[in-house]
């Protein structure tokens, strides 16, 4: 008899999960879904209420630091690449596309839950795919490629480690734009958007701006599971905190900001176009010729990601206003510290922080930065970010 109960109420749970089951995922979903809206309508509102700017000082946007001018590096296979990946497209093509100063440039997210624009990976086909990374291969250098593929696939481990959660984290829940026509004379660029994953690439001539960049993860290693081995900003983490313990003890005590970190920090990443923000830490100008050389290659790590002609162009610049470049450091230095560092100068902006726990919280997880948790953000100060200050000029030179 009891065997008999009990089959009786396993069956009854049984049919109860039948019943409820669907309606407390459509619940979940819809609880997701308003999350999103919430999130992307302030946001939104937000952008359409604040001009660009760019990121400055306090003093306001340095003028004349950007030419429109020759590289010498071509920029055709990136064009090329863009154009056959439209051409793929089909149905989708207009709903990817977006004229040259459209906000579309500025409404991209680090966070996982904004309605992002364009066509994701997820309604792509597979020779669809395939074109898009033909466009970012082209694009991007070996290195930045597989970072940013490796972000996407830790974005699935994400979902993994959340109960098998791929509504709302995955490795194709990311989205492709494009801003004008591609061309090898009017300005143009393209956006790759989604969680902990971010290019905004601009084009004019042979000119690049490939920023603002976002890159990171939670996990930043995947230790398990359908992608088990991946891992990013590892060389960005370690040589930052080599390069700070490089320095003599009397510069590394003026580039501490802070000694403890005990939350999240940096400060330009999504809706931040405008930050002001001073110039803090440790010049360049008062290290030595082999510390230079060394914050020369730190920098490179993350100039790096573009295509190696444009990188070696845009580490040029970068060199030409060394002596205005400071580096700032929160936290510690000793082995497995949390910290965050930042490297500011003129033409370049790059933040590197661990952050707290938002994918991975629960119990036993403490709410402190982890190693776990790593958030990169790359910028252009003084009005370039997305090319803009190429764009104005552009404009002045060419009607419209």
């Amino acid at each position: 008899m009891r065997r008999a109960l009990l089959g009786l109420s396993l069956l009854a749970c049984g049919v109860l999960a039948i019943a409820f089951g669907p309606s407390a995922s459509a619940q979940r979903g819809d609880q997701l879904d308003q999350m999103r809206r919430n999130f992307s309508e302030q946001n939104d509102k937000r952008l359409s209420s604040e001009p660009f700017r760019g990121v400055a000082t306090a003093a306001g946007v340095e003028p004349g630091l950007f030419a429109v001018r020759s590289t010498g590096v071509s920029t055709e296979p990136v064009r090329q690449a863009a154009m056959r990946f439209l051409n793929s497209l089909g149905e989708h093509t207009k709903k990817t596309m977006f004229p040259v100063d459209d906000l579309e440039w500025r409404k991209w997210a680090n966070q996982d839950v904004y309605l992002r624009q364009g066509v994701s990976f997820l309604e792509m086909t597979e020779p669809q795919r395939e074109r898009a990374y033909d466009l970012m291969r082209a694009s991007l250098s070996a290195r930045g490629l597989k970072q940013t593929q490796d972000i996407m696939k830790l974005n699935y481990t994400l979902g993994e480690l959340n109960d098998n959660n791929f509504d709302r984290y995955g490795d194709l829940r990311y989205h492709m734009t494009v801003m004008g026509d591609p061309s090898q004379r009017e300005p143009w660029g393209w956006q790759f958007d989604g969680h902990h994953g971010v290019i905004n690439y601009f084009v004019l001539g042979d000119q690049v701006v490939m920023t603002p960049m976002f890159a990171g993860s939670e996990p930043v290693i995947a230790r398990s599971g359908k992608y088990a081995g991946t891992a990013i900003l590892q060389e960005e983490q370690n040589a930052g905190v080599a390069f700070m313990n490089a320095l003599p003890e009397a510069q590394r005590a003026k580039a501490t900001l802070r000694s403890e970190k005990t939350t999240s920090l940096n400060l330009t990443e999504a809706f931040r176009d405008n930050v002001t923000l001073e110039y803090q830490g440790l010049p360049a100008a008062e290290m030595s010729a082999a510390h230079r050389k060394q914050l020369l290659g730190l920098i490179s790590l993350y100039v790096g990601n573009m295509a190696d002609g444009h990188a070696t162009v845009k580490l040029a610049e970068v060199e030409r206003h060394l002596n205005r470049t400071t580096f700032a450091w929160i936290g510690q230095t000793v082995p497995d510290s949390v910290f965050y560092y930042r490297i500011h100068s003129p033409v370049i902006l790059i933040e590197f922080d661990h952050q707290n726990p938002v994918g991975l919280r629960g119990p036993g997880i403490p709410n402190l930065p982890n190693r776990e948790h790593i958030h990169v953000v790359i910028r252009t100060p003084n009005g370039n970010d997305y090319g803009k200050d190429l764009l104005r000029q552009h404009y002045a030179q060419h009607a419209h």
